[in-house]
Formats: C-alpha cells, structure tokens, sequence
C-alpha cells in the first residue's frame, strides 16, 4: 500500500459522505440547538482548529510537540490585552495580531527546538510551553494566576462576537478555511517534502532539500494557526488564564490528533470533536453505589485512548481503511 493511502491522505468515500453530512449538520445547529449547546459546538469547532493546527506538525511533519498550548495560550493574551474595559477589540486588528504573536513566538521557539530529534524535541518543547506558563502565572503586571477578563468581545465591519450566532458561523467559517488550507498544503510540494521529512529526514536531506527551513516553517505556521483557535476561544470564553498555556491543554490536543488520525487533517478534526463528546459523556457518568464513576473521567478517557491506540493505530479515521482497500 502507497504512503498515501497508509496516512488516509486520500480520503474513503465514506469519509467524505461524513464530512459532507457533518458540515450541513453544523450550518443548521443553531436553528434546533439551545444557545448553550450551541457554544458547545462553537468550542468544538475552536478545538477542532486547535488539533489540526498540531497536526500539521505531529501527522504530517513527524514532530511530536508537548508544548503547543503556548501558543494558543499566547493568542488569547494578545486579544485580551487588546481589548478595552468598556469596549470590543477590532477584530480586524486583534486577530491578524494574535495569529502574529503566536507565529513569531514559534518561530523563535522553534529555531532551537527543531534542531533536536526524537524524546529530546519533545521534551525541549514542553520546557519552553512551562516557561511560558509560567511567566505569565508568576507576573501579575501579566494578569498572573487569576487571569484576564475580556469584558466586551471583539467587533468590528459589520462582524459582532458579542451575538453568538455570529461567532458560531465565524467559527465555522474559520475551521472550514483551515481544513481546506491543510488540505491544499498536504499535496503541494511543500506538503510532500515534510511528508518525507516524516518519513526519512536523512534521504529527503540528501536531495537537497534544506530539512530545518522546513521544519522551522512548519512549526512557525501551526503556532500561526494555534493562534487563530486562541483568539476564537478567548472571544468565546471572554476569559484568558495561563491553564491555557499548561501542559494539561497540550495532552488534550494530542489526544484528540491521535484518537481522530494523524496525517490526514480530517481525523484531526474528527477527534477534536469526539474527545470532546466522549468527555462529556464520561463527565455525566452516573453513580454505582458509593462509586462516583463521572469523578473518575480521566481513567475512562485514558482508556479509550489506550483502546484506540490498541485495536485502531491511525485512529478513528484507520477505522475505514480496509473500507477504502475493498473499494479500489
């Protein structure tokens, strides 16, 4: 089988009937939807975002990163910091920023991290998202461990994030252009050269292609993209704390990338929202006697993820790979 069809970067027919089926249902959510589901949805979207930007780096370019909350962490402040107490930002102003500042904060992260390999980039990665963390949980002048309250939310030309029908769709539109972003990147030759990286970073070396620019591209556009889920959730949530920046978010976000698929972009995607769903379903696990299961969420998260890892390798997306197989 072709490395192609191994990483499902051509997509089953099934997969794109889904995708296809996914997209009408989540155009028409609001209109059947409570407004707190609704923003449920809108979070997922936000995290959807979020676990393709990682797997551009983890899927695609074979970096495992343990500190990519950083820079999602990192968009939120800005458009906090950005924002008035009496008054939204101008989106127009604060995202192109928050995508900016989390890009540049990549770029010099990353002109360190990606000259290491293997355990040694993964650990370089989640010292510099500590380090981050920290800065901002020790520094009041930096809103501290208490956080920041964005009080009005961003605006501006005709767009209010304040109706949240309008950051739903915003939203939406916004996880559509990353997909197909992505999607467009996977088979252009930039696409194709980290894939190789992925596959054989000495071969690809000697051909000539300089393996460090791309890789420093890669990790300077995901944190772009983190960026763009950080600003999307800071004007969700209209709060912003350094949790955001902490290891915990980076191990959410990689656990959505492998229990949806690597390589692929959809099965990022698709297990953003099925982390999610399954979070929320263990949260409202009902008691047995004097045992609480919901308390215990995380010990059925991490088995199902363990499950997955088991009986699924390239996650829920690899589900339909012999499904593909029969078809060609």
């Amino acid at each position: 089988m072709s490395t192609p069809q191994a990483h499902l970067e051509v997509l089953p027919r099934s997969v794109k009937l889904l995708l296809v089926f996914g997209l009408l249902a989540l155009l028409a959510f609001p209109f059947a939807g409570q407004d707190f589901y609704t923003q449920t949805v809108a979070r997922m979207m936000i995290l959807a975002i979020f676990a393709m930007s990682l797997d551009l780096l983890q899927g695609i370019t074979g970096l495992v990163s343990l500190g990519h909350a950083a820079y999602f962490g990192l968009a939120g402040y800005v458009v906090a910091y950005l924002s008035p107490q009496d008054a939204g930002a101008n989106w127009l102003i604060a995202l192109p920023l928050a995508m900016l500042a989390s890009a540049l904060a990549a770029l010099v992260i990353g002109f360190f991290v990606v000259r290491t390999h293997g355990i040694y980039f993964i650990m370089v990665t989640m010292a510099f998202s500590q380090m981050m963390y920290y800065l901002f949980f020790d520094n009041k002048a930096l809103g501290g461990s208490d956080g920041i309250y964005i009080n009005v939310r961003p605006g501006g030309l005709g767009l209010d994030l304040e109706n949240k029908w309008m950051l739903y769709y915003f939203t939406l539109a916004c996880m559509l252009i990353t997909y197909a972003f992505l999607r467009r990147l996977l088979w252009s030759p930039f696409g194709r050269t980290l894939n190789g990286i992925r596959l054989n970073e000495h071969r690809t070396r000697a051909l000539g292609y300089a393996s460090f620019s791309y890789k420093l591209t890669a990790f300077t556009l995901a944190g772009a993209l983190a960026g763009l889920a950080g600003f999307l959730w800071a004007a969700q949530t209209g709060y912003v704390n350094p949790e955001l920046m902490g290891f915990h978010m980076s191990a959410h976000v990689i656990m959505m990338v492998i229990l949806g698929g690597m390589g692929n972009v959809a099965g990022a995607m698709i297990g953003a929202f099925g982390f999610e769903i399954f979070l929320d379903l263990f949260k409202d696990l009902p008691k047995i006697g004097d045992f609480d299961l919901a308390k215990h969420w995380q010990l059925w998260m991490g088995s199902l993820i363990v499950l997955v890892v088991v009986v699924a390798p390239q996650g829920l997306m690899g589900l339909l790979r012999t499904e593909k197989a029969a078809d060609e």
